[in-house]
């Protein structure tokens, strides 16, 4: 069965023999009162509407209630758990639980644990005979689906949660005095409380900076989930302030010193003008303060680091950041959006006009938003004298790389008349075509990036500058799987892979760290990897869809086929399904995110309009794909 999806790879991360011709077939939110948030006691191009995200109405508040008088240790630990979804900034009810000392010294937010459903309490097994003067302890457990650190970044992962609350009476009365560090809550309640933020950090791309202008400043997002409605502008900027997560800080860098912090402990908020001033000090808290010594060029640099990050928050409205030594101090330098675009995420990725995919006659042809016309494209790839099995379009939308049908040859060339196709740059000498070449993908810094499946030497590999000899990347963490598929983003640093492994096929995400070799050359390995979409066992395709984002198509275990959204570290994106299609062996999505979708289906390539149908774009083509 794996074997066949192989074949049937296309679009956005995959390629697939060529199809004919085919014949063409065209609120009300529940109010969460007492705390008590989710805490239970124990065929045809279609539209289908999308599910909205749980939670979405700002002003939808939970406040946590007081322990009652009297209450069993049951109910202490159960109201205990329900108050810590209250949207309370300290947990203020929550602590009332607990002992005097212990409310002190509980730290909640060390980590989020996430459950699929509410958490139970059970009696434990090592419950205490004589509680009156000894105590008892109770067992908290669910099923965990995810984890979120003390850096607010989401960590999917399986397993069971349990752990032990030990209770005592306080004057009478039953209070826990041993509990883990964090919070525990269910799914529904972490996507009602948390919202997910983009942070933004410089790609470091090593010896390869100098590939494109301003190589070091190209922003990448480094997604966390901050508490939706407490105080989210402050907590942003901290996160800014703070660096990047573990998992993306090999491959970027921020350009705040390291020991600057905000000044004081008001919130920050745009004033009228949408102006977010952000005071800045430089030391320890409570230790010595520095002054900040940044030029002009640098701080320019901090200000779009906090611009592009508040900005993407929901409920900003920040249109320039100024930043400022402490409360009502000096001005170190002001950065509007307009002033900050340079620096603006994803600017290595291309604003194509058109989609493109592989008409009947072999050919690359673009299809212009808004038109359902193919016109084959100038130079070699839209002469149709190759047929491809995949294709991919630079960055820059002026080169073509093309697998040929039989998998077999990797060819690149000019998308321009008078230019003939050339000696393949690669081949692979598999027997079996499902064996051979990956499709192909670009990356913003003109690199191109394949996979040969070849059981006798598979591998991945990178040719610098889509001409260069093909080089060997080693993917740390990869063991037996085989990677099936690849999409690399356009700044350089992440990459998307299929990669199949008994009998399933799985969405991950690698980073890429660059380094200088021994020889002065540039080398590439891939690390980290970690998965995405991790519900789903089978994964046909995925393609980039924003700076933080995916769109996959793929099928859970003993499930139907869904075309979701899925964030880049794992966390299920808004909206998280898509309208419903039949049949989609492939998808193509752009990295802006303003581009229309693009799926291919059995009877034909459909296009999503903005009103949120699918509509027929032609019967005649397939493999649609975007730059990249």
């Amino acid at each position: 069965m794996a074997s066949d999806m192989v074949t049937e790879r296309l679009g956005g991360l995959a390629g697939r023999p060529r199809r004919r011709r085919a014949t063409a077939a065209l609120g009300a939110v529940a109010l969460l009162l007492a705390g008590c948030a989710s805490m239970p006691d124990e065929g045809d191009v279609r539209r289908v509407a999308a599910s909205p995200r749980a939670g979405t109405d700002s002003q939808v508040r939970v406040f946590g209630v007081s322990p009652r008088n009297g209450a069993s240790p049951w109910e202490i630990v159960r109201g205990f758990l329900e108050a810590t979804t209250s949207d309370e900034p300290d947990f203020r009810t929550a602590r009332e639980y607990l002992t005097d000392r212990t409310a002190e010294t509980w730290d909640p937010f060390a980590r989020t644990t996430v459950l699929d459903d509410a958490p139970r309490v059970l009696s434990s097994r090592n419950d205490l005979v004589g509680r009156e003067t000894r105590g008892v302890m109770l067992e908290v457990t669910g099923a965990r689906i995810a984890l979120v650190d003390g850096e607010h970044s989401y960590r999917p992962g399986e397993g069971t949660y349990r752990e032990t609350f030990h209770l005592v009476k306080v004057d009478g009365q039953w209070r826990i005095d041993r509990l883990p560090d964090g919070l525990v809550v269910a799914q529904s309640d972490f996507q009602r409380n948390y919202e997910p933020v983009n942070v933004y950090h410089y790609a470091d791309l090593g010896p390869d900076t100098g590939a494109v202008t301003r190589g070091g400043d190209v922003l990448v997002a480094d997604p966390v989930h901050l508490r939706e409605r407490i105080d989210p502008v402050t907590a942003a900027v901290r996160a800014v302030l703070d660096g990047p997560t573990d998992w993306l800080e090999p491959v970027v860098s921020s350009a705040f010193p390291e020991d600057v912090r905000l000044a004081g402990g008001a919130p920050l908020a745009p004033d009228d003008s949408g102006t977010l001033t952000v005071p800045l000090t430089r030391g320890k808290a409570g230790g010595h303060e520095r002054p900040i010594l940044v030029d002009e060029a640098q701080c320019a640099r901090m200000a779009a680091q906090v611009l592009y990050t508040v900005s993407g928050q929901v409920s900003s409205k920040v249109g320039r950041v100024r930043l400022t030594v402490g409360r009502g101090g000096e001005e170190l330098c002001e950065q509007s959006r307009e002033e900050a675009g340079a620096y603006a995420p994803g600017r290595l990725n291309a604003d194509p006009d058109a989609g493109y995919l592989v008409d009947d006659g072999n050919r690359l042809s673009m299809v212009e938003e808004g038109t359902d016309r193919a016109v084959p494209v100038d130079g070699p790839f839209g002469a149709g004298r190759v047929p491809w099995s995949a294709v991919s379009v630079s960055r820059d939308e002026q080169r073509g790389a093309g697998v040929s049908l039989d998998g077999r040859a990797l060819y690149v060339a000019p998308l321009t008349t008078d230019t003939e196709l050339g000696d393949p740059l690669l081949t692979s000498g598999a027997e079996r075509e499902a064996d051979r070449l990956t499709a192909p993908s670009w990356d913003g810094l003109g690199d191109l990036w394949v996979a040969d499946r070849d059981p006798d030497g598979p591998g991945l590999l990178r040719l610098r500058g889509g001409q260069e000899e093909a080089e060997t990347v080693e993917v740390i963490g990869l063991g037996k799987g085989r990677i099936e598929a690849l999409r690399v983003s356009s700044d350089g640093v992440r990459m998307a892979l299929l990669i199949s492994e008994e009998g399933r096929t799985t969405l991950r995400l690698g980073r890429i760290e660059r380094e200088e070799a021994d020889d002065g050359a540039s080398r590439a390995i891939v690390n980290g990897l970690r998965p995405i979409a991790p519900q789903m066992e089978n994964v046909v395709d995925a393609s980039w869809a924003g700076d933080s984002r995916l769109v996959v198509v793929g099928r859970e275990a003993g499930g139907v086929q869904q075309l979701r959204y899925a964030a880049t570290d794992g966390s299920p994106a808004s909206p998280s399904t898509l309208p419903g299609l039949n049949e989609v062996t492939g998808v193509a999505a752009s990295e802006d995110g303003e581009k229309p979708l693009l799926a291919d289906t059995r009877e034909g390539i459909a296009r999503l309009s903005r009103d949120g149908d699918w509509e027929l774009v032609t019967d005649e083509g397939s493999m649609p794909v975007y730059p990249g």
